[in-house]
């Protein structure tokens, strides 16, 4: 893809996503259901975090596109590198894991993960925005453009970090509410939600392993320019 096509696209899904993530942001207050919505916001629910992911993603791609165009290659290959670390570790095996494993759950039993009560707050399309199209942008954006992955050893490091940290948040907040961010995670035991954990700590790694693949299935292993 031409690189000022390949701007152009960036910038746009880029306003999508910050479009997005200020329309689930901006729901009002006296419409959301008070046993959904307790402490931490919105910024609690791994749906939201990836929508504001996404966006710095798109647009630290945006501004990648924009140096190699004005031609600052210096500066270009630092905000290459920080694009490719972000997409391979971070924005890509989240999408994945956000949109299949909300479908999964929503397809078992839709109370586990997104109430019905939700249905009256977040309209439907607001609800495929978070949870559907952000597998099909991920995919997109393997097949517009090369990315170079990092050593297996320190990707695998930092999504393991970073998982971390997230699960530490959800376990903070229900040390202070004495509530599950998500429903499903009161069916648990300790030991079973332990397992659940690691489960899904799998699970998000086969998801990096399967974008590793793509990408080099498509682009090979020397396709990188700036």
């Amino acid at each position: 893809m031409e690189i000022s096509t390949l701007a152009m696209y960036h910038c746009l899904v880029f306003g999508w996503y910050f479009f997005v993530a200020y329309s689930i942001t901006h729901v009002r207050t006296e419409e959301r259901p008070s046993e959904v919505f307790l402490y931490g916001g919105q910024w609690k629910y791994l749906t939201v975090l990836n929508l504001v992911l996404q966006a710095v993603f798109y647009g630290v791609s945006f501004l990648a596109d924009v140096l190699r165009l004005i031609k600052k290659l210096r500066c270009a290959k630092g905000v290459i590198s920080s694009r490719d670390l972000l997409f391979s570790v971070l924005a890509f095996p989240v999408s994945t894991f956000v949109s299949i494993s909300f479908w999964t759950l929503y397809t078992y039993n839709r109370e586990l993960v997104y109430p019905k009560s939700l249905d009256g707050v977040i309209p439907l399309w607001l609800n495929h925005a978070m949870h559907t199209a952000v597998l099909p942008f991920a995919l997109l954006e393997i097949c517009a453009t090369p990315h170079r992955y990092p050593a297996k050893k320190k990707g695998l490091i930092l999504l393991g970090f970073v998982t971390f940290l997230y699960i530490s948040w959800v376990l903070w907040i229900y040390s202070v509410t004495r509530e599950w961010v998500y429903p499903l995670f009161a069916l648990f035991s300790p030991v079973g939600l332990a397992a659940f954990f690691a489960g899904s700590l799998a699970v998000i790694v086969s998801f990096y392993n399967f974008g590793e693949f793509l990408n080099r299935m498509i682009w090979g292993q020397s396709k990188f320019c700036f």
